[in-house]
């Protein structure tokens, strides 16, 4: 499988280009990127050393985060990953009826599993899709490009390894283009993140392009909080493993057995908050880039938020940012609920308004 590094933006659309004339998956990386060990030591240095601690979440996903997530969509008290498959097999077909014709980008595919339903309801109307999976984890991505172009032939299969934004630049030269962002992974932003990610996800898209949005609805706290608390451990696992992490790259030393999951629903913000508690004082260094850490017993390190929605709510703000709500999809139970958005037009994607 060829790998294309490309930089700066006109570069990564170049590159892109490139890749499209091949055969086979390819695989687009901006060049530019960080260095991926400096930049988790950069922000792990920043982040444990501020009040309150803290670590981004998006580096929970590296290989073994990423493996370790896999398995947390397939405990039976995780219900965002089937109820949003199920949703997406009864509607793919609608779907794809009320955009026509385009080209799928989907931000952090992971190992891409729900994106069959969009891919066969694409291609029972279409010879041939083009598909760009993106994603900050090449593990996840090479898996996905290989199953994908296993199971879909005529699938033509164009891989981002890069940050969300990164892969911005692409989106005029896929148009038409159907941006899916699942799983609810819009929750891990804060408010003020939402609205930065979609007015810049706006301001990328041509007006008509569409945006498929996976949103995990407010419910029962004892409904949420089993989802982040598996019985098998296996969260508690992937909340370890961004400090098995710091250990592998980063030379820490931290005792992970000392370092306990916590996932909580606090319900005047409407979201999980996800901690790793410190049971004793650890003191280690980040090698890079030589930072001195010492954590306190009973201190915690946010690892995590992941937000719960109200569509009264969030499709005003949706629309704000530049996105018209064409259909919402939910299951019986009003859990989780898929919006396809569409792209207004008469969009400065500044202000946010149309």
């Amino acid at each position: 499988m060829d790998t294309f590094f490309a930089s700066p933006e006109p570069q990564i659309c170049r590159q892109l280009s490139e890749a499209s004339r091949g055969r086979g998956p390819r695989i687009v990386r901006p060049s530019a990127a960080a260095d991926p060990v400096q930049d988790f030591a950069r922000s792990a240095a920043a982040g444990l050393a501020s009040p309150p601690r803290r670590l981004e979440s998006r580096f929970l996903y590296d290989a073994q985060g990423s493996i370790l997530f896999d398995q947390i969509t397939a405990q039976p008290e995780y219900y965002l990953t089937r109820t949003e498959a199920s949703i997406l097999a009864a509607n793919a077909a609608r779907i794809r009826a009320l955009t026509g014709p385009t080209n799928i980008m989907e931000l952090g595919a992971g190992s891409a599993a729900k994106t069959d339903n969009l891919l066969r309801a694409w291609l029972e109307r279409s010879k041939a899709v083009c598909y760009f999976p993106v994603d900050v984890s090449l593990t996840a991505l090479l898996g996905a490009c290989k199953s994908i172009s296993a199971r879909f032939p005529a699938a033509r299969v164009i891989a981002v390894n890069s940050e969300y934004a990164e892969a911005f630049p692409l989106l005029s030269q896929l148009s038409p283009v159907l941006v899916t962002f699942l799983g609810s992974s819009i929750g891990n932003f804060s408010r003020l993140e939402m609205t930065s990610f979609c007015l810049a996800l706006a301001a990328s898209m041509r007006p008509g392009d569409f945006l498929l949005l996976g949103l995990d609805l407010v419910k029962r706290s004892s409904v949420l909080e089993a989802a982040y608390n598996d019985r098998a451990g296996v969260t508690e696992r992937f909340t370890r493993n961004i400090f098995a992490r710091m250990n592998r790259e980063l030379g820490s030393a931290i005792d992970l057995e000392s370092i306990e999951h916590s996932a909580r629903y606090q319900a005047e913000l409407e979201q999980i908050e996800i901690d790793a508690c410190f049971t004793k004082r650890q003191a280690f260094l980040l090698q890079p880039p030589g930072r001195a850490i010492t954590i306190a017993e009973g201190e915690s390190v946010r690892t995590e938020i992941s937000r719960k929605f109200r569509l009264e709510q969030v499709i005003p703000e949706l629309n704000r940012c530049g996105f018209g709500t064409e259909q919402v999809f939910s299951d019986e139970r009003r859990w989780f609920a898929l919006l396809l958005l569409r792209r207004l037009p008469r969009y400065s994607g500044q202000s946010g308004r149309s």
